[in-house]
């Protein structure tokens, strides 16, 4: 099974190369983030005609998250909304249960400007992940949390960590945060199948940042223990970065064992 992740940023307004990639590809699942549609503006009958059925918790500013999977796949004991907080109506999160494994798709909080009310916000909604994912880990059955975490966790997740000092996505208390998931016993799966190697997942729009390679990596698939068992292999499609009128993101894909 290919499990995917794409912060597509603006799904209608890049469906043309969702459709593509998804053409091409054919992952079996996938998890959108920054869909930036309201509920009722999601395009539906376009992902169902390319194969797909979804579930989605949309909103029209900068958020939404969605999960695809191919029509042979059921999608059951959808969930939206990350509890803790009653009064967080951004749309960041939304879990599902498909063959087996519950998928569990995120769109972290950026936190920029920071220091600041919205990497307050980003601490507190990570620092609510955090509690949720303990609980999924004592459900002792296959969990996935996939997704756009705004995290770079390491000095080998960027070309050039320097440039980075001063972004709330590197900033020392993010970084101690998802060190605080993996803790738990949560897998980085791209890092456990490259654990010496510089991959990235986004590249800015400016400096010419793609075709210099100039990239970082907040887009992680996580993997509860005993499921790397499963890992098969794994990797970014850079290619669709390169597209026309494409996301500053590429998705990144894992394959694992039935």
């Amino acid at each position: 099974m290919i499990i995917a992740s794409y912060n597509v940023n603006g799904v209608n307004g890049r469906l043309p190369v969702l459709i593509r990639w998804l053409n091409e590809t054919k992952p079996d699942v996938v998890c959108l983030q920054e869909l930036k549609a309201p509920n009722e503006k999601f395009p539906e009958q376009a992902i169902l005609d390319a194969g797909y059925h979804a579930v989605w918790h949309g909103q029209k500013s900068w958020n939404g998250v969605a999960i695809l999977a191919k029509k042979k796949y059921a999608i059951e004991a959808v969930r939206r909304g990350l509890a803790g907080n009653k009064e967080d109506e951004q749309s960041r999160y939304i879990q599902a249960m498909i063959k087996g494994i519950l998928i569990v798709c995120i769109y972290l909080p950026n936190g920029n400007p920071a220091p600041g009310p919205k990497f307050d916000y980003k601490l507190a909604w990570f620092s609510r992940l955090i509690t949720k994912a303990r609980s999924l880990i004592k459900l002792n059955s296959p969990v996935i949390i996939i997704g756009d975490f705004n995290v770079i966790p390491a000095d080998i997740d960027a070309y050039k960590p320097e440039r980075w000092v001063n972004d709330a996505v590197f900033f020392p208390e993010s970084k101690a945060a998802f060190q605080k998931l993996l803790n738990q016993g949560w897998i980085d799966s791209i890092r456990k199948l490259y654990p010496d190697t510089k991959i990235f997942t986004y590249w800015d729009y400016f400096r010419n940042a793609f075709n210099r390679d100039a990239g970082i990596r907040m887009d992680h698939i996580l993997l509860s223990p005993g499921m790397e068992k499963r890992l098969k292999k794994g990797g970014v499609h850079r290619e669709v970065r390169g597209w026309e009128k494409t996301s500053d993101h590429a998705p990144v894909w894992i394959e694992i064992a039935d």
